[in-house]
């Protein structure tokens, strides 16, 4: 079962990102982003993949970097 399937059998949400657009915008590499963060280019992969949610810490982190609001990169999508 995928994370999407699992979040709709138990009514979760699932975070959805722009990290993929705002890294293109930035000109940074998954790895740039990484050393940026303190993370390793492996997290950022599963972040844009969807297959990892970052903690609250780490979500500004990101948000700082490209200098938008958090709610600009990180959107909570609802389950059914």
């Amino acid at each position: 079962m995928d994370d999407v399937s699992a979040a709709k059998i138990f009514g979760i949400g699932f975070m959805k990102n722009t990290i993929k657009v705002e890294r293109a915008r930035h000109n940074l590499t998954q790895q740039d982003l990484a050393e940026k963060v303190q993370v390793s280019r492996q997290t950022i992969n599963s972040i844009e993949a969807g297959k990892y949610v970052p903690s609250t810490v780490l979500a500004l982190k990101i948000s700082k970097v490209f200098g938008v609001a958090l709610e600009e990169i990180f959107e909570l999508e609802e389950g059914d």
